[in-house]
């Protein structure tokens, strides 16, 4: 009996599978026929193909892990589009398409004019929202039009240009500096340094991890957290996915705990403060878990924005700042017109603090900062997942001049370090660190830059306050370490290479040795 059941069982399967399969197909056929009609209707061409010595994007895989090992994922891209003789390019990554690009205006379709044909990408939505929920890094749509609009009134240019907030910290950093010529690790320092700075901004209550004798054990366990996590971010989109990291879900678990319980203190002073018709909030000392709590009683919601804050205000400073410092201290030219500039802006030397609006007229700092912003990016690359089929202006045909056509789900990578090492762009000596590009002096006129500078991206998600607030806090600081000392040698023997995780820094740190001023 059941052989004569299987027969017909077995034909009605083969026709379920066959049917099955023939609408897959077709349905590729179709899908493809659609993107033959939308790339014809818009003139695209095709863009050349990154070549892969294994099927089904292996390559690419293979060469990315080794890369990121070796420190070398970035001359490694330069390298790419130099062999390839273009500035846009695709090829296949495993399972997923994607787009390569260095070009200005592929840059500012993705970022500005075609913005809604884009979103953040799923990968770096799995990656970060464990830890920093959804906030204004991690959303798309409605819900980053929401927390755009909740954090843009807490970043008003008065409370940016607060330096007082800085200075009890700058003061921890200066004593943790040795006096008697032996090498210090600078990035080290800096990290420790805007950490302090952020939490005491964002929270109220500083983690003061350049000050011992002040910071809480909870504080302390709050730090090894937060970093532990973070640094599990960049593993965890790549590959620990995969792999269960029970370590990564008890240290954001501390992290949440740690900020709620500001959180549910915030909420309780601000309605003891309403209750209080003769509280003064002009005397509150400014404090963005205080503003928020006064726009909103959604515990999630703030404290999701509080940390995608930290990790733009912490990292983004201590990069630029550690970056920057490398530079200084391999030219002694270079220290010594900082010194001038210093000297004759906030006179004498090492006595008085800066304003806010010296820090402005101080143009040789900002240029030494923007060419660090240039030739090492803190972000030096990025990504946006197309959300619908769309097209780029540049990358297609033999001269790499006409569209490309990019299909929904394709990533589309932005080489921000790439694009500022082009020599088309910034001259023959785009790889140097000059900062006087920068400036309008011996009859000319210095760098007026668009799209092709992009420190801290562009377009409606470029950034709303940490990038002047990082641009300031860095211009202090250096201004106070110039004070403060009168002479710098790099202890680094190596060239810069890169450690690459949310943000770039260098390999071997900023190990320097400073000479106190006399």
């Amino acid at each position: 009996m059941n052989k004569h059941l299987s027969t017909p069982l077995l034909q009605i399967l083969v026709s379920f599978f066959s049917v099955y399969v023939t609408h897959r197909l077709y349905r590729r056929w179709e899908k493809r026929k659609g993107h033959r009609r939308f790339a014809k209707e818009h003139g695209c061409q095709p863009a050349k193909v990154l070549p892969d010595r294994y099927p089904f994007g292996i390559g690419p895989f293979l060469d990315e892990i080794k890369n990121l090992k070796t420190h070398t994922a970035l001359e490694n891209y330069i390298a790419m589009f130099r062999r390839l003789d273009c500035t846009t390019f695709v090829g296949q990554f495993l399972w997923l398409n994607f787009v390569l690009t260095a070009e200005p205006e592929n840059i500012k379709t993705i970022l500005a004019t075609d913005f809604k044909s884009y979103s953040v990408g799923e990968e770096r939505k799995k990656g970060l929202k464990p830890i920093l929920g959804e906030g204004i890094f991690t959303t798309d749509g409605p819900p980053w039009q929401h927390s755009r609009e909740l954090l843009r009134p807490c970043f008003a240019r008065s409370q940016i240009g607060d330096v007082n907030l800085f200075e009890k910290h700058v003061q921890n950093l200066l004593r943790a500096i040795p006096r008697d010529g032996s090498t210090v690790d600078l990035q080290h320092l800096f990290f420790k340094l805007t950490l302090d700075v952020a939490t005491e901004f964002l929270f109220g209550v500083s983690t003061c991890t350049l000050d011992p004798e002040k910071s809480r054990a909870e504080d302390d366990e709050f730090v090894k957290a937060f970093t532990y996590a973070q640094n599990s971010v960049e593993e965890r989109s790549v590959l620990a996915l995969f792999l269960p990291d029970r370590q990564f879900k008890k240290s954001c678990a501390y992290v949440h705990a740690w900020v709620d319980a500001l959180i549910e203190r915030a909420l309780t002073d601000n309605s003891t403060l309403e209750k209080s018709p003769d509280a003064n909030s002009l005397t509150r000392r400014y404090v963005l878990l205080h503003e928020l709590a006064a726009q909103t009683t959604d515990r999630i919601r703030i404290r999701s924005e509080l940390l995608n804050t930290l990790l733009a205000g912490r990292d983004t400073t201590a990069s630029l700042l550690s970056n920057a410092w490398w530079s200084i201290s391999k030219d002694p030219r270079i220290w010594s017109r900082l010194q001038r500039e210093v000297g004759s802006l906030v006179p004498p030397l090492g006595k008085n603090r800066p304003l806010f609006e010296e820090l402005k007229d101080m143009k040789y700092i900002r240029a030494t900062l923007n060419e660090s912003l240039r030739v090492h990016p803190v972000v030096p690359v990025n990504a946006r997942q197309a959300i619908a089929d769309t097209v780029l202006p540049h990358g297609g045909g033999k001269d790499g001049r006409s569209p490309v056509f990019v299909p929904k789900g394709t990533i589309v990578n932005y080489a921000v370090h790439a694009m500022h090492h082009c020599q088309e762009l910034f001259g023959e000596d785009a790889d140097e660190f000059r900062p006087e590009r920068w400036l309008d002096e011996e009859g000319k006129k210095g760098l007026r830059v668009g799209w092709e500078y992009l420190p801290f991206n562009g377009g409606p998600r470029i950034c709303i306050g940490p990038e002047q607030f990082a641009l300031t806090e860095a211009a202090y600081i250096t201004v106070r370490l110039l004070q403060e000392f009168s002479g710098i040698e790099s202890r680094d023997p190596e060239p810069w290479r890169e450690k690459m995780s949310l943000t770039c820094t260098g390999l071997g740190g900023c190990k320097v040795s400073l000479t106190p001023r006399g």
